[in-house]
């Protein structure tokens, strides 16, 4: 632990016994005041307090004061990305290094009455104290009145009372129970895979979109949010509908109809939405209260049922085929009786199955819940149970009360055992043969659908709780729809929504939101039929619980250690299998409805995909991508190397990337969705001075790539000079087979008036790269790399020197300016926001040429290069030119040689020129060009022995003795010649690719080896990529 000299302790610290105490272990509530805070009381702090006192808590905790804090909420609240700032934690600097005090720091003591209380908190509440008046709190709902009744509601409906004990005559008791149970298996799978992911962190507004957003991503948690918003609105207009047509039906049945009986159904269900949005506005309070009532009503009728069921039948109940409880109707009716064209086991199963649905009507409201973490997984495995339990004891009792066809004729009596009778019936002294015969029963299980109303004690009470179960999955969906979409808009994933997400009063109503979804139910109420839609709405439910449940699966598989479920009762296969069966049971349901549902999921994926919004939320797809990079990488390391694989893997030195825009656009031209590009920069200084420059830029310089649409990654190293930093680089960079071949860097302009040092540096580093086997580009430009001075940003002295504009390929005639190494560096958001350079390799080349000088042979890679970069469509209606050394008099046969070769590398290089005076002596001017260019490095030693020479050139290992320079003068004017070649061939070529001289260690002088790299490049309008290869093949023209 890092200590902090403590002084003589007031004797109020006598109280601080130093022993270990639960207390000291719990948060600011239970320990007193806060820790690691400006507010903290002396007691117990050091005589002259800093910004980094340590607390009372850690003094009482192990009796010395410490700059080190105790576990506490604080620290760990509101966390973001890995290496964020946490509120109360010292850094590792403050425990690390020197401890810097600030002297005078204001402390606020924190008020014993309050001690809850966290330090930085304190000017908001001192203005409490004031006089503000604090803000009151939001409503908030437990297990019982926020999930499990809203669910129950949401689950029962319609078909619990009109089409279930038509599913039970027709499926028998037995496969009703099969279907029922299988409907509730996928809920229940669901209703696991809900708890696991809400218990997985904190969960807040946004329900069912929130948990499939925060677990799979934006991309399908945003298009389901959508989705399932819109979902939702129409569906209050289905269930409203639900509710009018009861209503008609009534007003029907004793003539009373208000206009038409579609139009009745507009008027009361327009009534009846406005009534239900009336109680949501009114608040969630009211709304809670609206939904007990409901609750309340429903289970009335259905104890109703129950009773109905043993009280003795009545000729009339008799006469419609209610007899009560009869073994022998309850054996006729365990076996399925199919009629009519829906009579099957799938198309009951489609019937019935969405009146298992609901599920998420408690997790829709996850921001009103007192503890979302408890109250969904509870709540929601309750109703499931409860609603389950409800459903198998109505098909089983009324399965056992009612035949399947009656007449309700009272004239149909007979005598028991009358001859001719046919059926069930006739035991109990009822002849329903003809109409069973016929077809025309007008009652019975397989022909009345009120026959719960029938068969209860109080048939009026079964209306009732048909417009309960209506009315409260509608005020339901009323619900679920805004808080769902209020989240939505919130994220701002999708254009012109983010109005809706305002929030009113203490719990935030969203009352755009209702007006939005009140719209949509009255726009689909007056169309007043909803059989087309309805099995869209059911499939975009079925689409939600498929994605919770992969969602839940995913999370799983990627083993990231984020995910920490406190729900353990769940299976990662069993929400993979609720998952597959969700979809299947979508196209079981309605086929071109699944279609249509995935056709806007898809459509909305790739909208977020496109547009790829700034939210990071730590899904699973991070997760399974970081698993999937692993994974590969490790296996890509079990691979032997082969040349038909060969990719050119560059590191490059571009310093901070937006100072060499060109060279960064070059390299991530032709490695683009191909091969691996690193951004290398050397920052030089002491380590304590930079590694803070490192960190806080390298996010900064990774998003500017991002930005300009590079794929590579950046990477600094902190050193005390440049090359040796640079072997740090090379050494180090890339992981297993993902490693650089490549060291590309850009042509060093101001090599002649640049420190002797930092040429030596430069071309040491070349040398370096030779040696660790990589090839070598490097990229000259007439107007230069660097554009440090346009730009007024952090300028690393890596690779620039201030004394010269033109260095490092600047431009203009204004110095770069050095920065104060003590100043703060720029922000990365102001890096990657600033206005992007544009440079050759951005625009249309149209049709020049690409001129290939491949003078000697270092394995291909002078061919590959120009190859990939005509492969792409800015460079794609160049022309390639080969150009190759030969003999006058052997011209045909070196071209035929030549064309050969290409074409089995299946480059496309057709076009071959031979250059038969690539040895003819210079021009004088030229070679005296070249001659006074290496003046200044010259020796002068008149050729005298070696040891002398070594003796007169210590300390200065670039000078350039007389028998170097003849030595090597041959290869001198070859460059003065192959230059003249290059102004003859290609002054409007669009790009010169050239074999790059190689000058031996220890014999060429790096100012010479520079000049022949001037002599060779120099006046060319062009860009042009000098490129050697480490003479090992990168081309092959074998299959195997």
């Amino acid at each position: 632990m890092a200590e902090l000299p403590v002084p003589e302790l007031p004797a109020a610290l006598s109280r601080c016994s130093g022993r270990f105490t639960i207390s000291t272990l719990l948060g600011t509530e239970e320990g007193g005041w806060g820790p690691y805070a400006a507010a903290e009381g002396a007691g117990c702090d050091s005589a002259h307090p800093t910004h980094l006192s340590g607390s009372t808590l850690c003094t009482r905790t192990f009796g010395y004061n410490t700059v080190d804090v105790v576990p506490a909420y604080e620290h760990y609240a509101n966390s973001k990305g890995v290496g964020d700032a946490r509120k109360g934690r010292p850094s590792l600097a403050d425990l690390h290094s020197i401890l810097k005090v600030r002297w005078g720091l204001a402390m606020l003591p924190a008020s014993p009455a309050s001690p809850g209380r966290a330090a930085d908190a304190g000017l908001e509440e001192v203005a409490g104290e004031l006089g503000t008046a604090p803000t009151p709190e939001p409503v908030r709902f437990g297990w019982v009145k926020g999930v499990m009744i809203r669910c129950m509601l949401n689950i029962w409906g319609v078909i619990l009372y009109l089409r279930l004990p038509w599913i039970t005559a027709q499926a028998g008791i037995a496969l009703t129970w099969l279907i029922i149970l299988m409907s509730v298996t996928v809920t229940t799978i669901t209703g696991l895979s809900i708890s696991a992911i809400s218990t997985n962190g904190k969960v807040k507004s946004g329900g069912t979109y929130f948990l499939i957003s925060r677990s799979l991503g934006p991309e399908l948690g945003g298009s389901i949010g959508l989705i399932f918003a819109f979902a939702n609105a129409v569906a209050v207009a289905m269930h409203t509908v639900g509710f009018a047509e009861t209503v008609r039906d009534l007003l029907q049945e004793h003539n009373s109809l208000i206009v038409d009986p579609t139009n009745d159904i507009r008027i009361i269900g327009v009534i009846t939405v406005t009534v239900l949005l009336g109680i949501s506005l009114a608040g969630m309070e009211w709304e809670a209260k609206a939904q007990i009532l409901f609750f309340l009503v429903i289970l009335v009728s259905f104890i109703n049922y129950l009773v109905g069921t043993v009280i003795p039948a009545t000729t009339e109940k008799q006469a419609k085929g209610f007899f009560s409880y009869r073994a022998d109707i309850f054996a006729q009716n365990f076996v399925p009786s199919w009629r009519g064209p829906e009579g099957s086991f799938f198309g009951l199963f489609s019937i019935f199955f969405p009146s298992a649905t609901g599920i998420l009507a408690g997790a829709n409201i996850s921001g009103d819940l007192k503890d979302p973490a408890v109250a969904i997984p509870k709540g929601t495995l309750m109703a499931i149970f409860w609603t389950t339990m409800s459903y198998l004891v109505l098909s089983a009792t009324i399965g056992a009360c009612v035949v399947r066809d009656a007449s309700g004729s009272l004239n149909d009596s007979v005598a028991v055992g009358l001859p001719g009778c046919e059926g069930l019936a006739c035991a109990f002294g009822w002849n329903f043969t003809a109409c069973a015969q016929q077809q025309s029963c007008r009652y019975g299980l397989s022909n009345y659908y009120q026959s719960m109303s029938m068969v209860s004690g109080f048939g009026p009470l079964i209306t009732a709780g048909i417009f309960g179960a209506t009315l409260s999955s509608a005020l339901a969906c009323l619900v679920s729809a805004p808080k769902v979409f209020q989240c939505l808009c919130r994220d701002q994933l999708y254009p012109l929504i983010g109005f809706f997400g305002k929030g009113y009063g203490r719990n935030s109503e969203p009352i755009r939101g209702y007006m939005l979804t009140y719209v949509i139910a009255v726009g689909f109420i007056l169309i007043a039929e909803l059989n087309a839609i309805a099995p869209i709405i059911s499939n975009f439910f079925l689409c939600s619980y498929a994605l919770i449940n992969f969602s839940c699966f995913h999370a799983s598989i990627t083993n990231s250690p984020g995910w920490r479920p406190s729900f353990r009762y769940y299976s990662k296969w069993a929400a993979l299998f609720g998952a597959t069966v969700s979809v299947v049971i979508m196209f079981l349901l309605t086929w071109w409805a699944a279609l249509i549902a995935f056709g806007i999921v898809i459509f909305l994926l790739g909208y977020v995909l496109y547009k790829k919004p700034d939210v990071n939320w730590g899904s699973s797809m991070q997760a399974s991508s970081y698993n999937m990079a692993l994974n590969y990488s490790v296996g890509l390391s079990e691979v032997d190397e082969h040349i038909k694989n060969y990719r050119p893997q560059c590191l490059v030195l571009t310093g901070p990337p937006n100072f060499r825009p060109a060279l960064v656009d070059f390299v991530g031209t032709f490695t683009k969705n191909l091969s691996l590009m690193l951004c290398g920069n050397v920052l030089i200084g002491p380590r304590k001075q930079k590694m803070p420059e490192s960190r806080l830029m390298a996010d900064g310089h990774t998003k500017w790539l991002m930005k300009r649409k590079i794929k590579a990654f950046y990477t600094d190293v902190v050193a005390e000079d440049l090359r040796s930093g640079v072997q740090m680089l090379i050494q180090a960079a890339g992981l297993g087979k993902m490693r650089p071949n490549i060291l590309a860097l850009g042509y060093k302009r101001n090599w002649r008036t640049v420190s002797p040092q930092s040429l030596e540096d430069y071309v040491g580093i070349l040398h370096d790269a030779f040696d660790f086997k990589y090839g070598v580009c490097l990229l000259r430009m007439k107007e230069g790399l660097n554009i440090s001075q346009v730009i007024q940003a952090h300028v690393n002295p890596t690779f620039e020197t201030a004394e010269h504009p033109e260095e490092n390929g600047s431009t203009g005639g204004v110095p770069c300016r050095r920065r104060d190494p003590l100043a703060p560096a720029a922000d990365p958001a102001t890096l990657a926001g600033e206005q992007q350079a544009s440079t050759v390799f951005q625009s249309e080349q149209g049709k020049k040429t690409i001129d290939i000088y491949w003078l000697f042979d270092d394995g291909g890679l002078t061919l590959l290069i120009p190859y990939l970069l005509g492969r792409k469509k800015r460079w794609g209606k160049c022309k390639i030119r080969v150009f190759v050394g030969g003999q006058i008099n052997r011209m045909d046969e070196e071209r035929k040689a030549i064309v050969s070769l290409l074409s089995k590398f299946r480059l496309g290089f057709h076009e071959v020129h031979i250059l038969p005076d690539i040895n003819q002596k210079p021009r004088p001017e030229h070679i005296k060009r070249f001659d006074d260019l290496i003046a200044p490095f010259r020796l002068n030693d008149g050729f005298k022995d070696e040891a002398t020479v070594n003796e007169m050139r210590q300390g200065c290992p670039w000078k350039i003795s007389d028998e170097e320079v003849d030595k090597n003068r041959a290869k001198s004017l070859r460059q003065v010649r192959l230059n003249e070649i290059l102004l003859d061939y290609s002054r409007d070529a669009a790009l010169i690719a050239i074999t790059l001289p190689i000058g031996r260690k220890g014999r060429c002088p790096s100012s010479l080896y520079m000049a022949w790299l001037e002599t060779l490049s120099q006046d060319l309008r062009p860009p042009v990529i000098l490129t050697r290869g480490n003479q090992e093949n990168v081309l092959t023209f074998y299959c195997q």
